[in-house]
């Protein structure tokens, strides 16, 4: 669901975007987040190994590179998700594994090709549908499920179909740029174990280069679907007044308690339209397996998630 996807046709584009303008009456103003403490980490004996809480990021006030920044690999505009580090120091930021397809609109990652490891990626600001913006930071193509399922001869179908994660891997000189906590909302604060119940709830930020630069929508408060027992967890279903569009992709979401949830994958038109998340504990179980990345680990953020402001954020129910 990046911005160059052709599964999409500007007519629906269009119509997404006069979806987003009346959306855009739904949110109050952006806030700064630039005074919250950290909050106490959510781990348990199953996230402990995967997460880790690093000290000495530039502060995110000032920091430019954080999940929720626009990424340009060869031409497909996505979002970061979350920060990742391993064992070495390497600082990674997570996209989407189909932002750097090379099969056109194929949605079985287990079928689809991937531009090789290696290709060059770029952090970018302000970018439109007709200006890259500016460049930020570049880093590297470090890994892609869709590239690892391939090459293990993975069969589930549900890892197939909802394993779409992608690592960057930051070059060095950009590290002092890097704060991991997410844009309006904060967090993560923790793993989430997933188990979705309808009507929780779900935050993102998205930087889809069809909105306006600090469009309210890409902020996105979200409730959820119950979980579907076929996924085996894989997936997540959330429907939003503002919804994930092509250049969301890849964008992190936190559950209500500010846990790291899930990475938006895909956009559903029909008679409502509802985004698919994978699950990020799985997603990143699976890199961690199939990366050759030693220690790899979700950081924490350094601002805490604010309850108050997600609690207060307007969603189609209550």
């Amino acid at each position: 669901m990046s911005t160059t996807e052709p599964g999409i046709g500007w007519g629906k584009v269009l119509a997404l975007l006069t979806v987003l303008a009346i959306a855009n009456l739904w949110f109050k103003p952006f806030e700064d987040k630039d005074a919250n403490p950290p909050a106490a980490t959510q781990i348990n004996s199953v996230t402990e190994p995967l997460v880790r809480r690093t000290s000495g990021w530039t502060p995110f006030d000032k920091a430019t590179v954080t999940p929720g920044i626009q990424t340009l690999t060869g031409r497909a505009q996505c979002t970061t998700n979350f920060v990742f580090t391993d064992a070495a120091g390497n600082v990674y930021l997570g996209q989407a594994a189909h932002c750097a397809s090379a099969s056109g609109d194929e949605i079985n990652g287990c079928k689809a090709r991937s531009k090789p490891l290696g290709t060059r990626v770029t952090f970018n600001l302000h970018g439109t549908s007709y200006d890259a913006g500016k460049q930020l930071a570049k880093g590297r193509l470090a890994y892609s499920s869709w590239h690892a399922m391939r090459e293990a001869g993975e069969k589930d179908p549900n890892t197939c179909r909802f394993n779409d994660f992608a690592l960057i891997r930051l070059n060095p000189r950009y590290h002092d740029l890097v704060n991991p906590s997410m844009p309006h909302w904060g967090g993560p604060d923790g793993l989430s174990e997933g188990g979705l119940y309808i009507l929780d709830r779900a935050y993102g930020f998205g930087r889809s280069s069809l909105r306006r630069d600090n469009s309210p929508a890409s902020r996105q408060a979200a409730q959820t679907m119950a979980d579907q027992p076929e996924t085996e967890g894989w997936a997540h279903v959330i429907i939003a007044p503002s919804p994930g569009i092509p250049g969301d992709s890849g964008s992190g979401y936190v559950d209500e308690h500010g846990q790291a949830l899930g990475t938006l994958s895909t956009l559903s038109i029909g008679s409502i339209l509802y985004n698919v998340l994978g699950d990020l504990m799985r997603e990143l179980e699976y890199a961690r397996e199939h990366s050759g990345i030693r220690d790899l680990r979700l950081e924490l953020g350094t601002v805490a998630f604010d309850r108050d402001l997600a609690e207060d954020a307007e969603v189609l129910t209550d």
